[in-house]
């Protein structure tokens, strides 16, 4: 398979179009994972808080997500610059086309992880070690499709790993309710990104990438309804446990609806169509975690302080 095109036969980029290649590499114009990200870490530090997180802690979050999820994209990129060059819709990625080389995704990908672990180094001790695990997983996941048949599960541990580290954060320690948490997130990741791989399975099929929508097959749509099916549920009775108020299960009610729109949506697998339901589930995601904080702020009174 040809790689990326070669450093001599690239055109020399302006500083303006050198700053677009960078953005366009960390997903810097398309938020979409990072929100992704954000909701359910945001969701477990309220809920390892009970509604009263720290401000600063808040940002540093927010702020680390952010980072991890771009130079996750930066080294995906550099994982796959073989691979995204014949896939329509990452054609014209920067590493794909040629535009910029991959050392320099490399060297930005370390370059906003090293700044995440300065942010964590102001939180606590359980907070660091556990971002080594963190880092582990996100470094692994891009080489889980090149031989396990539901990468998307994994996937789900990288995309849910901000819940532990936000219990660890808040309380020193990481409590069972954070793993639970991270194993229903984990539901949820499969099924988003299973609508997400349904628009490249034509694509994944003739380059020989593994993809939960080509192992589900002919059910995937099951599978994607059944991941929702337990998230929410799974959800619900987290918010039985927790003894949440009605504003809790407003949220998760607008999610389902989400949900079964995203279903219906999608039951013709039209690209497009799971493109759409893709994107759509950064609403599902705030739903959830509306609910949460304004269910510790109305039948409760706590809000996050500044300290």
């Amino acid at each position: 398979m040809s790689g990326s095109t070669s450093p001599a036969a690239r055109p020399p980029l302006s500083l303006r179009g050198r700053l677009d290649a960078y953005e366009r590499l960390l997903r810097l114009d398309k938020p979409i994972g990072t929100l992704l990200l954000l909701w359910p870490t945001l969701a477990a530090l309220w809920f390892a808080a009970s509604g009263t997180p720290r401000i600063s802690l808040v940002l540093i979050f927010v702020t680390g997500t952010l980072l991890m999820r771009s130079a996750g994209c930066a080294f995906n990129d550099w994982a796959d610059r073989d691979f995204d060059a014949h896939v329509a819709r990452t054609a014209d990625r920067p590493l794909a086309a040629g535009v910029i080389a991959p050392w320099e995704a490399l060297a930005l990908a370390a370059a906003l992880a090293l700044v995440a672990f300065a942010l964590v180094l102001t939180v606590n001790r359980a907070t660091v070690w556990w971002s080594f695990p963190a880092l582990a997983i996100a470094i692994a996941y891009p080489f889980f499709k090149r031989f396990f048949a539901l990468p998307q599960a994994f996937l789900g541990i990288a995309f849910s790993f901000g819940i532990p580290m936000a219990y660890a954060a808040v309380r020193g320690e990481v409590l069972p309710m954070a793993w639970v948490l991270l194993l229903l997130n984990l539901f949820w990741v499969v099924a988003y990104d299973t609508e997400y791989a349904m628009v490249d399975r034509d694509d994944d099929v003739r380059i020989g990438i593994r993809t939960s929508a080509l192992t589900f097959g002919r059910y995937d749509v099951v599978a994607v309804a059944f991941c929702y099916a337990i998230y929410l549920t799974g959800m619900a009775w987290v918010g039985v446990f927790l003894r949440m108020g009605p504003a809790y299960y407003l949220g998760i009610a607008v999610a389902f609806a989400i949900a079964v729109y995203h279903l219906w949506i999608i039951r013709r697998r039209d690209r497009a169509a799971c493109f759409r339901a893709f994107l759509g589930n950064h609403w599902l995601g705030l739903a959830v975690f509306a609910g949460v904080a304004l269910d510790y702020a109305l039948e409760h009174s706590r809000w996050p302080y500044a300290l």
